[in-house]
């Protein structure tokens, strides 16, 4: 389905694939500690009322309806900004890389440094490597205690 969402969107699809590892390791159960939710990880005021937040295709719609406003609003189609928009809100793209939040620089290391592993075809990532060191194993084994 990620191609699906990606030719949506007209977004390549491993853009997609980073954002839905970084954010839940494909676990669209996953709620996180400041209420965000699903694949996307998308806040609950994004959604109408009564819509299902942990639905796949609902919570794939609005995370990438905040990508897209990311990608195209507040960053004029720089992907490394577009990515640190979409963690940290439009107003980083305002700011300079050190007066990010840690969250929203390490989100854009991995976001640009997984992309860019993508770009050259790499077999094996340091960038995925240091996310999973960093507390991606701990999402991805939840998320395989879940999904399995």
């Amino acid at each position: 389905q990620i191609h699906e969402w990606a030719a949506e969107y007209e977004l390549n699809p491993n853009v997609v694939a980073i954002v839905i590892q970084i954010e839940s390791c494909g676990d669209p159960s996953v709620i996180s500690w400041a209420g965000a939710t699903g694949l996307m990880q998308v806040m609950p005021f994004h959604f109408d009322d009564g819509e299902n937040m942990l639905n796949p295709a609902t919570n794939m719609q609005h995370g990438m309806e905040v990508f897209i406003e990311c990608l195209y609003q507040f960053s004029d189609g720089d992907l490394g900004l577009a990515l640190a928009c979409y963690n940290g809100g439009p107003s980083v793209t305002q700011n300079d890389f050190e007066y990010w939040a840690t969250e929203t620089q390490n989100y854009y290391r991995w976001g640009t440094g997984l992309w860019q592993d993508v770009v050259r075809g790499s077999k094996k990532s340091s960038t995925l490597e240091e996310w999973l060191d960093a507390g991606g194993k701990g999402l991805c084994n939840q998320a395989e205690d879940r999904i399995s």
